[in-house]
């Protein structure tokens, strides 16, 4: 499979550069030799540090890595070398959480260093002279000649302390434990810790402009909530602070007036907020069913066209189908990353697995859903395809957490089907079907 993602990234590049100048890339060489190395290293960090894993997450995250990389070299050559570096990046992470975590349970030792650690990420971009306010939204952080969004690295963080402490709490928050009357009610400090990591991040948010993130993490604990405790209440809850918390963006925040205005009728806001969004789809009608072939289109007339609105510029160019096989790719990481939750024998990894999950799958509904007008647009990247260092590290990370899940899981099962007395042959038991007579299981030789 990675050798097919090979082969496609780099027949992707040249059939770019052939539509877009005529000739082969310069430059085909080093591109092949950096895509085989860092899938390369990647292949064999698996296969030494969780070799039972899903082996269909690495090479879609990597073919949706090499192809937001073409389109962003069709673009903008100088966001493409930073890619690269940060795809570097992406790949050493990866491989440090495979060799620092061997098994996913060591996470939930330092869930509240990790918290800390996620609240500590959220409030750096409020800091004087580090913090970057870019486009309306004060998200970015400058370290130097290093320039990264912190959230997000703090949704990962986040997930990991939701999970935790729900796996904790799990059967006091499905079932009232304090009494009022003749009612059982819920023990408000079982959500404390909840509540105030959410809360924290919902307001630091709110003071950054950050309402795609704000949903994202508030998405995170209702869902993370409902799957933990199996109360459609939770669901019923939040979708009321949901509407609470809208109402009160749009009478409060400018940037959200302006999105769901433009969300609305993006026509009466044409040369405005709403001039993006239209421009998106003139080049997903461009694109049509199949597309007007690599290199061949006009995204870079599209505001922010390699991170935002990269979506339409691949629909420009691989029309309607390549954007269906992309939203597929998602769809197989989203459906294993489930799968791994519904194998695992452990609570927290049960949560962790679906919270991770459920990041990727809002991401990518968020964006795909703001840029066809079903919800308004938020600015969250597209994962492992959008330009953006911060992205791609922690989406790599996420991926990593998933498939140390997995593999924890293979290792489980392998564990109990071996018998407690010997090395032999595991036996199996009889079931109801099986014959009447009695199964006799005989030890191992020796003293």
């Amino acid at each position: 499979m990675l050798f097919m993602v090979f082969c496609l990234t780099g027949a992707l590049y040249v059939l770019m550069s052939l539509g877009r100048a005529g000739t082969l890339p310069a430059n085909i060489v080093p591109f092949l030799g950096l895509v085989f190395v860092l899938l390369l290293v990647a292949h064999v960090a698996v296969r030494r540090l969780a070799p039972n894993a899903d082996p269909i997450v690495l090479p879609l995250a990597g073919l949706l890595n090499g192809t937001g990389y073409v389109f962003i070299a069709r673009l903008d050559s100088h966001e493409a070398s930073y890619q690269a570096l940060w795809t570097a990046v992406g790949v050493a992470s990866f491989v440090a959480v495979l060799a620092f975590f061997p098994r996913a349970v060591n996470f939930e030792r330092y869930r509240y260093l990790i918290a800390l650690g996620g609240i500590v990420l959220l409030f750096l971009p409020l800091v004087p002279h580090i913090g970057q306010d870019i486009n309306g939204a004060r998200l970015w952080v400058r370290l130097g000649p290093v320039n990264f969004q912190p959230e997000e690295f703090a949704k990962v963080a986040l997930a990991i302390f939701f999970a935790s402490v729900l796996a904790e709490r799990a059967d006091l928050l499905a079932t009232g434990t304090r009494r009022i009357g003749r009612w059982l009610v819920l023990e408000p400090r079982y959500l404390a810790p909840l509540i105030a990591a959410w809360g924290i991040s919902l307001l630091v948010l709110l003071a950054e402009n950050d309402l795609g993130s704000s949903f994202l993490f508030f998405t995170l604990l209702v869902g993370l909530l409902w799957v933990a405790t199996g109360r459609w209440a939770y669901l019923g809850l939040g979708a009321g602070l949901f509407a609470a918390g809208a109402v009160f963006a749009l009478d409060v925040v400018h940037h959200a007036q302006s999105r769901v205005q433009a969300w609305l009728d993006p026509w009466a806001h044409f040369a405005t907020s709403g001039y993006q969004i239209i421009e998106g789809w003139f080049a997903l009608a461009a694109g049509g069913m199949w597309g007007l072939g690599p290199g061949l289109g006009n995204p870079q007339v599209i505001p922010e066209a390699s991170t935002d609105f990269i979506f339409a510029s691949i629909g420009e160019e691989l029309g309607l189908v390549g954007l269906a096989a992309m939203l597929m790719a998602y769809l197989l990481i989203v459906g294993s990353g489930l799968r791994a939750a519904v194998r695992s024998q452990r609570s927290f990894s049960t949560l962790l697995a679906t919270g991770l999950a459920l990041l990727m799958g809002v991401q990518v509904f968020v964006v795909a859903g703001g840029i066809t007008r079903v919800i308004p647009l938020t600015g969250i990247t597209l994962p492992f395809v959008s330009y953006g260092g911060s992205s791609l590290v922690s989406n790599y990370i996420l991926v990593a957490i998933l498939l140390r899940i997995s593999d924890d899981n293979a290792r489980e099962r392998a564990l109990a089907e071996v018998p407690p007395w010997g090395t032999g042959t595991p036996v199996a038991l009889p079931t109801a079907g099986d014959a009447a007579e009695p199964t006799v299981l005989t030890p191992r030789a020796g003293p």
